[in-house]
C-alpha cells in the first residue's frame, strides 16, 4: 500500500511569505527564493487549469 501524499515524518516546517498576486500574508511548506512567485492558497487556487 503507498502513501504518497502522507506525512512523511511528522508535520511540514511552514514559511512566512507574501503573495505575489494580492499581497496577503501567508505560510508556506517550502522557503520561498528570490525571483520565483508565491500564492497564497486563493490565489494558487485560481490559477489552476480547470
Amino acid at each position: 500500500m503507498s502513501n504518497f501524499g502522507g506525512n512523511f515524518g511528522g508535520p511540514r516546517e511552514m514559511h512566512k511569505a507574501k503573495c505575489s498576486e494580492c499581497g496577503k500574508d501567508c505560510e508556506v511548506p517550502f522557503k520561498p527564493r528570490e525571483g520565483k512567485p508565491v500564492f497564497c492558497r486563493e490565489c494558487f487556487r485560481n490559477k489552476k487549469p480547470m
